[in-house]
């Protein structure tokens, strides 16, 4: 028997033995507890990347492990296939994106094949394929049926030289990532969905997510932003038009001493058309990022207008400023200034020099204003009747003076906004909307769902060439039967990734969205995937959950029940990434290690949630432990094929010696931790274990029975421990040593709570407060038993001399004091 470890072999072999048995195949079984295991779907980029190994390696060691525990466990794989990406690669090799596409997918299986992942590989899929989508185009006209989904002029990121939307992610120094364009703020019809009508269940379902990390639910709980406040009308002098305004703070409403209002909004405008300079600065805003998060970090640049305002709690007359960091897309364009009592109208105040009016006062010591603004609640003074109130009441008091005066209402308001899915890209999935001269906007017929994308075409210039194909656009309106057009726009990519996990479940639906195996598999038991998508992704997939929800396709209110959001890996302190030239290639390592060996090394550098430092020294001694396990294995093959073979049952321990019982009780209380670190996902301590665990093993030596017999068990468990881990050579050992023909399918080891009993204890034995010696003592001796066999040892006699002692303190089950 050829005893070397050769990993290429080993782990051809046992893919194959896995692909021959159907071993990862899921099916539902109502009679066991399932368990859904999902790492977020990749893009089909060409190669794999460590981070794809190590997200996925994470994911596949929680399906191993929840199947040997007994549960029935799906863990799918499919492909996030549309995006930008694909068009940028098929201008530059002068490919169609669909066929670079599907060959990156195909090269990319591969690759995660050979790790060796417990996926079912028959429910994969692209989202690109026209099965896929069909039934998202079909969600979107329930939605736009329902009022979920409305077309509606917004301002957008435009990019004039590429001609399309850009996301904020892709504006660089106010110019378009690839074309380097000077970016325009422009309005253009886009399609939207009504997730503002989910926001209140948005934000209160975080609280029961309780397995997800508590930074992701911060993130979306700030994203969401609901906020209690005061809608104020301001009359603008000498304009038939009023200024409404929201605040969560209307006790500083007298201290209000500007007005801001956005560069797009109907009264700038009217601004601009009398005033050069007003043009001017509009003309500059257009170059500007549109996204509320820019707002923050932006250098706060206005403008001052000849329109005032006035304040209707005082009738004072109000300055109207023209600000680059008020967006019209957010309220009504328009905000109340107030620089003493918020940071950023403190900072555009002391710049243009406006009045900085304080009305109030901590409740305790002093303010400088001179320094910072005070943002914090607090007394309020130099504001009418209202002065002396606290913040609290002056809210509350203001507020209803507020709407007595018929100019302001009690309003919640949300700092989410509904969700723009327009893309002017090709690469993407068509909305399905038709526009006639006669009907206006009609949704596609169900019937004549998928609206395919033509997939046979070669790019020519950035941006997307769907307007000019004549078979594609030009259409017959499906109500009156008049030459119409198509929309050319598609689908933002989050539309696919957010509902994907519930297609997992059932693929092969050709006649439904989905079935009653979502039902069956959702809520995803366990989610992984990284941080960057905490908002976007997740918030976006739990929307559409709860739209499925309400549509009667599935039956819970969210979509992942646990998430994990693993760390990057890093090779000297930084991302990997090829243009600083750290990048290490899967494919090499695999080549040369074996895919256990990477598998084993990713998961013991770093607990998963923490990022992982590259290192080749790490990777060899991960080869060089999975060599000393299978070397160990063969030596004692012989003698645990025998025990397997002759005599499995378990046997008598009691009738151990003392150095066997107590070997084996350590062997348990290792195994005791493990199991506590997998349930906790700490896999780096998990595989330290094993190491611990085979150190004691390799230093019994058969010699009797019952040293067999513990070599038998302690090996049985330490290949089951690794066997989530490190796959493969497991797989292969199990059948050697004749535990059985599948490790995949063997159950987790479990502690012996009889192996942990221990029959002696140890005691500290101290004289005069001075630790002497240790005395090992049965368990359940008695107080003059203990003190009978500390007297009589060698080291307690010496340090006594012959005195008798004063007193004996017995600290049960720690230590003896004797003082003489």
């Amino acid at each position: 028997m050829d005893t070397s470890y050769e990993p290429k072999d080993l782990e051809s072999s046992a893919q194959a033995y896995w692909d021959e048995h159907h071993t990862f195949e899921a099916k539902e079984d109502l009679n066991t507890e399932k368990f859904y295991c999902l790492s977020m779907l990749p893009y089909p980029s060409g190669e794999l990347h460590m981070g794809h190994v190590r997200n996925y390696t994470i994911g596949d060691v929680i399906s191993r492990y929840q199947r040997m525990l007994g549960k029935n466990v799906l863990q799918p794989m499919s492909w996030d296939a549309f995006g930008l990406p694909a068009e940028n690669a098929a201008l530059q090799h002068k490919l169609a994106p669909s066929s670079w596409t599907r060959h990156n997918i195909a090269d990319m299986s591969s690759q995660l094949k050979k790790l060796g992942f417990a996926i079912d590989w028959k429910r994969e899929y692209a989202t690109c394929d026209p099965e896929y989508y069909q039934w998202e185009q079909w969600l979107f006209i329930r939605m736009y049926k329902k009022g979920l989904a409305y077309q509606k002029e917004a301002e957008v990121n435009w990019d004039p030289v590429d001609l399309t939307v850009l996301a904020n992610e892709q504006v660089v120094d106010g110019r378009g990532w690839r074309s380097g364009a000077l970016v325009e703020r422009r309005k253009i019809r886009q399609w939207f969905l009504k997730i503002t009508d989910y926001a209140d269940e948005l934000l209160d379902n975080l609280e029961l997510l309780t397995g997800w990390p508590e930074q992701v639910r911060t993130m979306q709980r700030n994203w969401i932003g609901r906020s209690e406040g005061v809608e104020i009308d301001f009359e603008i002098v000498n304009h038939r038009e009023k200024l409404t305004v929201y605040t969560t703070r209307p006790d500083t409403l007298f201290g209000v001493t500007y007005v801001a209002i956005a560069p797009d909004h109907p009264l700038a405008q009217e601004a601009a058309k009398e005033n050069a300079t007003v043009m001017a600065f509009i003309e500059e805003c257009r170059h500007l990022k549109v996204a509320e998060a820019e707002m923050a970090t932006l250098q706060k640049k206005g403008v001052p207008t000849k329109f005032q305002v006035i304040n209707p709690i005082n009738d004072e007359h109000i300055p109207i400023w023209i600000g680059n960091y008020v967006l019209m897309e957010y309220g009504s364009g328009a905000v109340m200034a107030v620089p003493a009592h918020d940071e950023r109208d403190f900072q555009f105040a002391t710049y243009y020099q406006l009045p900085i009016r304080q009305v109030l006062k901590p409740y305790e010591g002093s303010w400088d204003f001179s320094e910072n603004a005070f943002t914090a609640p607090g007394t309020v003074i130099d504001s009418a009747e209202f002065t002396g109130l606290n913040s609290a009441d002056a809210c509350l008091a203001i507020s209803k003076r507020l709407a007595e005066k018929s100019c302001g209402r009690r309003k919640i308001h949300y700092r989410l906004r509904d969700w723009g899915i327009s893309r002017q890209r090709y690469w993407g999935a068509p909305i399905p909307i038709i526009y006639c001269p006669h009907c206006g906007i009609v949704p596609v017929p169900e019937k004549d769902l998928p609206v395919v994308l033509p997939t046979d075409i070669l790019l020519q210039n950035p941006g997307s060439p769907l307007a000019g194909i004549e078979d594609f656009i030009n259409v017959q309106c499906p109500e009156c039967g008049t030459q119409a057009k198509r929309e050319t726009d598609t689908f933002d990519t989050f539309m696919e990734s957010s509902w994907y996990y519930a297609r997992d479940c059932c693929p092969n639906q050709s006649k439904a969205m989905l079935d009653d195996r979502a039902k069956y598999w959702t809520p995803v038991d366990q989610y992984i995937g990284g941080v960057e998508h905490a908002i976007m992704h997740l918030l976006y997939a739990r929307f559409i959950h709860k739209v499925l929800r309400d549509e009667n396709l599935l039956n819970s209110d969210e979509p992942f029940t646990r998430l994990l959001t693993q760390g990057m890996v890093l090779k000297d302190g930084s991302k990997m990434s090829k243009s600083k030239g750290n990048t290490v290639s899967p494919k090499e390592y695999i080549e040369k290690y074996g895919a256990d060996t990477i598998r084993l090394f990713t998961l013991f550098a770093s607990p998963p949630e923490q990022s992982l430092e590259w290192s080749d020294a790490g990777v060899e001694g991960a080869h060089r432990f999975i060599k000393r396990v299978w070397a160990y294995c063969q030596e004692v093959t012989e003698i645990i094929r025998t025990a397997n073979e002759n005599d499995p049952r378990e046997f008598d321990w009691a009738q151990a010696d003392d150095a066997v019982r107590s070997t084996r009780r350590q062997l348990h209380l290792i195994l005791q931790q493990a199991n506590f670190d997998m349930d906790r996902l700490q896999y780096n301590t998990v595989v330290s274990a094993t190491m611990k665990m085979f150190n004691m093993l390799i230093e019994i030596k058969p010699s009797d029975t019952f040293t067999i017999a513990l070599i038998r068990e302690g090996v049985g468990k330490l290949l089951r421990l690794l066997s989530p881990i490190t796959p493969h050579f497991t797989h292969h050992l199990w059948q050697q040593l004749g535990f059985g023909d599948n490790i995949a399918n063997a159950r987790w080891p479990r502690v012996n709570s009889k192996a942990l009993k221990s029959e002696s204890m140890t005691l500290v034995v101290q004289v005069n407060g001075k630790r002497r010696a240790e005395i090992a003592v049965p368990i359940d001796s008695e107080s003059a038993t203990i003190e009978s066999i500390a007297l009589n040892h060698e080291k307690v006699k010496e340090s006594i001399n012959g005195q008798t002692p004063k007193k004996i303190i017995l600290v049960p089950g720690r230590l003896l004091n004797i003082v003489v």
